[in-house]
């Protein structure tokens, strides 16, 4: 059962029980009813509990069930609600642990809630591009006051229980046993009459027209491209302007029309896919994983100072290996500044900091980290180096130690050639800055142990990362597409584009930032270097000469005060550079291409189609376990519009054959060896199928 009944003296006492979080499913919604009716027929019980076993009151409704016939399936949410509010005996919630969403939405239908102390509070539907839809912007309001309750709709962020002690939402704070002290609670109240529902209470809001109108122009300006957030506003003014019954009606109308939108089912892809990505399929649960108690880095550079911090965030103590005193001493410092700067701030205490600078130390010998739980390799990116460095670790790292690689390019199974143990050797492809971004793409060699992808997978979660696997290719996943994106945009300028004109397109479809601007921001020399190798490895693909002629100039991006763009001193906006516009136009000239005017619509689907038309092939390759891995992957670590769910999803709202038809007149352009259409992006576009379905 998914909601158990017991009865204790006079109360009795219903217990959501569907782990993980107890969500309101449609199996947990039938027994808590079934359970009210059981209590309402029995004259011995005099009041109800509801309760949450685990560790959760209710997380709210199941997710999984929206547009789907579950979710209207009676007893729907709304259903279960008005049955315990217009319960004919008292009915208490007794909340611990969490409690949001519908979980929230369905204690605020008793009669009564009491909390344990630190349960977390929220209405988080916010975040998944919806607002609460049972009751919530109505009924909130009422119980804690129309500001709090707004600011808690708008932002879904958690509030502990005892910070609303205060308000009308609790009626009693449990120090210690919340169930012995919610039967105690029910049974004071057992004879109370007429019994008190949240929906009676009155709202009395004067100048509640400027209020709401001030908050519709300050969440506008956070909202972005997401609807959700107004419509939320306007869910909670009509609990000041309506009566209650209407508002209910208004709230669920929003929530229908909200369900729909591109925007709520994009970020509830995005919500499953960073679940799945955790799941490998010949990965069982119960795998063996190590114990990780310490952690080695070589390389104190910007990134393996920031992969050091990740560590020493979780509590994990880290030592760096550098070849040089003077490097080790800089990396270091650079450690030190971080934690310092953050905790000016105010987001780190004093205390912490200091905890966290002293869990990182440094060395100059391999000796000293060979007793290390793992090691990661953060050094040049080039294959000698690594075969030196690898080399070493194998002599003188514990047997069993992690031996993993933070190349972005490099061919793993090489590295791992290097060593005698090639079964513990991984990729562990961290993103710049590593200790902000959240993506780990973690790359599995042919040989690498299921013991050691499995503890690198957990090791991920503990340090706040999202990690997700890849399969030995060059560029992995991340990198490989971007690379297509990147020839693309090259293409653009050769035939008509400026770099101002592209990024403004990319960034106004969603985009962080530019490929030029990126690329002005990483260092254009990093691309450069890559691009020399590709001309020896790949000679028959074709690439854009005018960055290469760009690095020429000495124009390496902000590092220089010069890239695509132009910069001041102590000033990151980018600046158009005429010189460097004259000197595509100049390029262009040599190449004989005359130049065109392109559309904002045709920089788009050229750069977003080329790299989903190299997803596919990535997918079929099965260098990606799924289409949505590949999502949260350019989600969390390259800056893709949030909103538009990945380039997976974005392409299956377009309809990928939509995207072969664009692909296609591409073709027949410039360059348009390019635009091979991948065999499995073909065949899912002809069967009318998508990436994620």
């Amino acid at each position: 059962m998914t909601a158990e009944y017991q009865v204790k003296g006079a109360v009795a006492v219903i217990t959501l029980n569907n782990p993980p979080v107890n969500g309101l499913g449609l199996s947990t919604r039938s027994a808590l009813v079934d359970g009210m009716k059981k209590a309402l027929a029995d004259d011995a019980v005099k009041a109800v509990v509801i309760t949450g076993a685990g560790k959760a009151f209710s997380g709210g409704a199941d997710i999984k069930e929206f547009n789907s016939p579950k979710a209207l399936t009676e007893p729907s949410l709304h259903t279960v609600i008005n049955v315990v509010e217009n319960s004919t005996k008292p009915v208490v919630a007794a909340i611990h642990s969490v409690c949001m969403g519908g979980g929230l939405e369905l204690s605020l239908a008793c009669h009564y809630r009491v909390a344990a102390p630190g349960a977390q509070i929220a209405l988080p539907e916010v975040k998944l591009g919806l607002l609460p839809g049972a009751g919530g912007t109505q009924r909130l309001p009422r119980a804690i006051g129309v500001e709090l309750a707004l600011n808690m709709i708008v932002s879904g962020t958690p509030v502990a229980s005892e910070k609303l002690a205060q308000t009308g939402l609790f009626n009693q704070i449990i120090e210690d046993d919340l169930m012995q002290g919610a039967l105690a609670f029910a049974a004071s109240v057992a004879a109370v009459r007429p019994l008190p529902k949240v929906r009676d209470i009155n709202i009395d809001y004067p100048n509640h027209e400027a209020f709401f109108q001030f908050s519709r122009n300050t969440v506008k300006a956070m909202a972005g491209p997401f609807p959700a957030p107004l419509k939320c506003v306007d869910a909670v003014a009509a609990a000041v302007t309506m009566r209650f019954e209407d508002g209910i009606k208004f709230e669920r109308d929003l929530f229908m029309a909200l369900i729909q939108t591109t925007e709520s089912k994009a970020l509830r892809h995005a919500f499953f896919s960073e679940r799945a990505a955790s799941k490998i399929a010949d990965i069982p649960a119960d795998t063996p994983v190590h114990t990780i108690d310490s952690v080695a880095v070589i390389g104190a550079g910007t990134m393996g100072g920031g992969i050091a911090m990740n560590f020493a965030n979780a509590g994990i103590p880290v030592t760096i290996l550098e070849m040089q005193q003077e490097a080790l001493d800089k990396g270091l410092a650079t450690i030190r500044k971080n934690y310092e700067n953050t905790a000016k701030k105010g987001k780190l205490s004093p205390e912490k900091c200091a905890q966290r600078i002293d869990l990182i130390k440094g060395t100059l010998s391999y000796e000293a980290i060979g007793q290390a739980d793992i090691v990661i390799e953060a050094v040049f990116e080039d294959m000698g180096v690594k075969e030196t460095v690898f080399k070493k670790l194998d002599a003188v790292m514990k047997q069993g130690a992690i031996l993993a690689t933070n190349t972005s390019t490099l061919d793993i199974n090489r590295i791992a050639s290097f060593t005698q143990r090639p079964q513990d050797v991984i990729g562990t492809h961290f993103f710049s800055p590593a200790n902000v971004m959240k993506l780990l793409e973690i790359v599995r060699g042919a040989k690498t142990g299921k013991d050691v992808l499995a503890t690198v997978m957990g090791l991920a979660k503990k340090i706040k990362k999202t990690g997700v696997v890849s399969g030995v290719c060059d560029g992995f996943i991340g990198n490989r597409m971007i690379e297509q994106y990147s020839r693309q945009a090259g293409f653009l300028l050769e035939e008509g584009c400026l770099p101002e004109q592209v990024d403004k397109a990319v960034e106004k479809f969603g985009f962080a930032m530019g490929p030029f601007r990126m690329g002005d921001l990483a260092g254009n020399d990093i691309g450069w270097y890559i691009r020399k190798r590709r001309y020896i490895d790949k000679p028959d693909i074709s690439y854009s000469k005018t960055a290469d002629l760009l690095c020429e100039m000495g124009r390496f991006g902000q590092k220089t005060q010069a890239g695509w763009y132009d910069y001041k001193a102590g000033d990151r906006k980018a600046y158009p550079a005429q010189v460097v516009n004259d000197m595509i136009v100049h390029h262009s000239a040599d190449l004989g291409i005359e130049r065109r005017k392109i559309s904002d619509q045709e920089i788009v689907e050229r750069l977003v189609f080329s790299m989903v038309n190299e997803a596919a092939y990535i997918l079929d390759e099965g260098i990606a376990q799924r289409a949505s891995d590949i999502d949260i992957v350019y989600l969390t670590g390259y800056g893709f519009p949030l909103f538009r769910g990945g380039p997976m999803f974005y392409a299956d709202t377009v309809g990928l054959p939509n995207v072969v038809a664009a692909m296609e007149k591409y073709a027949r352009g410039r360059n348009g060896d390019a635009w091979k259409v991948a065999p499995l992006l073909q065949k899912l576009a002809d069967e009318g199928k998508t990436f994620n379905g």
